[in-house]
């Protein structure tokens, strides 16, 4: 989120959990990216904040709902105030459970492809429309051949990119593999260690693709630990992901912390994996 809506949108958060009776006198920022999220004291209370053209919330809301409903790891909406998003100042506002960080305990990948598995299963019985992976690919294939929005992308470096984007798209889709609904990002930073074990945010990335594609985002040794899993494809969907994200770090309003370096260093390890 740019800078300066930061204020506007803390303000948002904390009027509209105020106006549900919940009290907010202070907000801390945990993370900001393409929205906000917030802790709100002294409720308690997670928000998340966006610009109101961001017309994912609602489809969040509700799939973050009946999958709470059945079991499945995922963070709750506050349960507090009606499961709804709130619209106020030009952002939309979605209020849920805060969960205290466990710091403390190491995250095994046994654990981590265990919960990944339980999402998968609990998402497999859900039908709702959502994008196809290969849509999500396509974006970033655009952001590559478009030159105003990565100037700063080398000739050999935006050739490697769209053809490891083009190429492993099509490998991968080719293959007829079952596809489900996927969390779309389940990496590290979307996933929060509790008390009451670990559970997925950030539900708005949902997909519909093979498992390996969610796989793909978690560490390498996850994958060795969720049973029936095609290596190849894994590893077709590693470097396709890898490719994805570093051609976000090439667009030039990225705000990513480091992100040119990173996405120079993710350049080196896509030439590094082909060659393998």
């Amino acid at each position: 989120m740019q800078a300066s809506e930061v204020p506007r949108a803390v303000a948002a958060a904390m009027s509209t959990a105020s106006s549900l009776g919940l009290r907010a006198d202070d907000a801390i920022v945990l993370h900001d990216s393409n929205k906000l999220t917030l802790r709100l004291l002294p409720c308690d209370v997670l928000a998340r904040v966006a610009p109101a053209a961001h017309q994912v919330a609602q489809f969040e809301v509700e799939l973050a709902q009946r999958l709470a409903e059945s079991g499945c790891p995922v963070a709750a909406l506050e349960p507090r105030v009606e499961p709804r998003v709130h619209e106020r100042d030009g952002f939309v506002v979605t209020l849920w459970t805060y969960h205290e960080p466990v710091t403390s305990r190491e995250v095994s990948p046994a654990d981590y492809a265990h919960a990944l598995k339980r999402l998968h299963a609990g998402m497999r019985k859900l039908d709702v429309p959502t994008p196809h992976f290969t849509d999500r690919v396509e974006q970033a294939q655009q952001l590559v051949a478009n030159r105003d929005r990565t100037p700063a992308l080398a000739d050999a470096d935006r050739e490697l990119l769209g053809d490891t984007l083009r190429s492993l798209r099509r490998v991968i889709g080719e293959r007829g593999g079952a596809e489900q609904l996927l969390h779309g990002e389940p990496h590290p930073g979307n996933v929060l260690t509790t008390e009451n074990g670990l559970l997925f945010i950030d539900l708005e990335t949902c997909c519909r693709g093979p498992v390996e594609f969610d796989l793909a985002h978690a560490p390498e040794e996850v994958g060795e630990h969720y049973p029936g899993v095609d290596q190849d494809v894994l590893r077709e969907c590693r470097i396709l992901v890898l490719a994805m994200v570093t051609a976000w770090r090439w667009d030039r309003g990225d705000q990513f912390p480091d992100g040119r370096r990173l996405g120079t260093e993710w350049l080196g390890r896509i030439r590094a994996a082909l060659d393998r």
